[in-house]
């Protein structure tokens, strides 16, 4: 019964292609229809074609790769309020989360969700539970937080998920199951597999579902596209620097001839034979052929240009991530990336980091608090801006406001306290030791007024 449909459907696909050779207006100009069969891509993609992709391709670790570079350019902070107050609290915090590398494993979890469709961040909690029971209650102090394993798509699948249609998380998985063997490592010996409660996993994607998109989707034609051409391109420079030869038999030499010569049972066997002799020749530049009466010529072989047929494709692959070509590629040409693209850069890893990452870390913090980890206050997560100005640009600014103060005479457009702002500094008040300097400048300057002003005479016109 089950090959029925299928059937049909064969015939039907079979009556449509010849209806379309006969009458091809009538399914539009264009009869290629099928691109991936066309241009040999794959019809479907899971996360072993993207997280084989990342691994073999130049082109797509370095999307990956810069992307979480940039929006984790440096590491966030865990502030009691909206600015840093240096307190023990936040001390605590900053150096357990250095210690258990915390902040770099879910950097990794964001890496690997850029790979697959998602990704999850395992939470390990000194409370005293297996890892398949719900969070209850965690003593009160950061150290309980063990530590966070990030996990690849292919290592973490839900097993069981909520169907109470009244629960307020219907439709979301229960229960994951974690296979701790390596991803794409089959040689790894396999180790156990372990069922996690929900509670104790962040999963990491767009919309920290499961239903996302590989960042690699949109551009996975345009990188097999490049990886074709370079491939082609490499392997066409090999093969023209030794030269395909051509074998040419002798005159009067019947093919019977040289299969009685070569010892061959068919006409078949005469042709694996040579392909035999010319691959131990081709496949090192020092090895001689020997042929016997054969006469061989080079096939010359002129290969185009590949830059001009692989940079479009880069280009495309480029605009699927949102990255400058230039900032993707590097200064391959002479040209480095220009300031507009290194803004457009950072504004896109900005908002990558405000609208995707910030979300589910403000998550994991939420949970700690509502576990008792961390007291109930107004965290913030704290992180410096990649829209923040160079230190060189910084002192430009300045620079520029203090000649504007002096181009306005009495009336300065900027105060002071402005200026060392804009240069990155600190304002007067909140230096060390900056009020004493005041103090003594003014100081000085009355002890000049009192003093009035003095005139010193040449020592020429003293009189004797």
């Amino acid at each position: 019964m089950s090959a029925q449909p299928s059937l049909i459907a064969n015939a039907y696909d079979r009556g449509r292609d010849l209806l379309r050779r006969f009458w091809p207006f009538a399914y539009g100009l264009n009869t290629k229809h099928d691109y991936a069969k066309d241009y040999g891509w794959p019809e479907t993609l899971g996360f072993d074609q993207f997280h084989r992709m990342y691994c073999r391709s130049g082109l797509a670790a370095a999307a990956v790769d810069k992307t979480i570079g940039k929006t984790w350019q440096t590491m966030p902070a865990l502030w009691e309020g909206e600015k840093p107050a240096e307190s023990p609290a936040e001390a605590a915090i900053r150096k357990h989360f250095t210690k258990r590398k915390i902040w770099r494993s879910l950097m990794d979890a964001d890496r690997r969700s850029m790979v697959g469709e998602y990704a999850g961040a395992i939470i390990l909690l000194r409370d005293g539970m297996a890892l398949d029971q719900p969070v209850t209650a965690v003593r009160r102090g950061i150290e309980n937080v063990v530590g966070v394993i990030p996990a690849w798509q292919g290592q973490l699948e839900p097993v069981e998920w909520d169907e109470v249609p009244t629960s307020e998380t219907y439709g979301d998985p229960l229960y994951y199951q974690f296979n701790e063997q390596a991803v794409g490592n089959p040689t790894t010996a396999k180790k156990s597999q372990v069922r996690i409660h929900r509670d104790r996993v962040l999963i990491w994607s767009d919309d920290g579902t499961l239903n996302c998109n590989s960042a690699l989707e949109p551009g996975f034609n345009d990188v097999a596209d490049a990886e074709k051409i370079k491939g082609a391109g490499g392997e066409g420079f090999w093969k023209s620097s030794r030269g395909a030869p051509i074998i040419e038999a002798p005159k009067g030499v019947t093919p019977a001839d040289v299969q009685r010569g070569m010892g061959a049972s068919t006409p078949a066997d005469v042709i694996d034979k040579l392909n035999e002799q010319v691959g131990e020749f081709q496949s090192g530049h020092d090895n001689m052929l020997m042929l016997g009466g054969f006469s061989v010529s080079p096939l010359t072989i002129t290969l185009p240009q590949p830059k001009e047929l692989w940079e479009p494709c880069v280009q495309s692959f480029a605009a699927s991530m949102g990255i400058p070509f230039k900032i993707l590629v590097g200064n391959i040409t002479g040209e480095r990336a220009s300031t507009e693209d290194k803004t457009e850069w950072a504004e896109t890893c900005m908002s990558r980091r405000e609208n995707r990452v910030l979300p589910i870390l403000q998550d994991f913090i939420d949970r700690l608090v509502a576990w008792g980890v961390l007291e109930k206050k107004d965290w913030t997560i704290g992180w410096t801006s990649l829209l923040e100005a160079s230190p060189d640009d910084k002192l430009d600014r300045a620079t520029k406001m203090s000649a504007i103060n002096q181009q306005a005479g009495a009336e300065p457009v900027f105060l002071p306290d402005e200026i060392r702002e804009e240069a990155g500094y600190k304002p007067g008040d909140e230096v060390e030791g900056f009020a004493e300097y005041l103090a003594e400048r003014e100081a000085k300057a009355r002890e000049r007024a009192e003093d009035g002003p003095t005139q010193t005479i040449p020592d020429d016109e003293v009189e004797p």
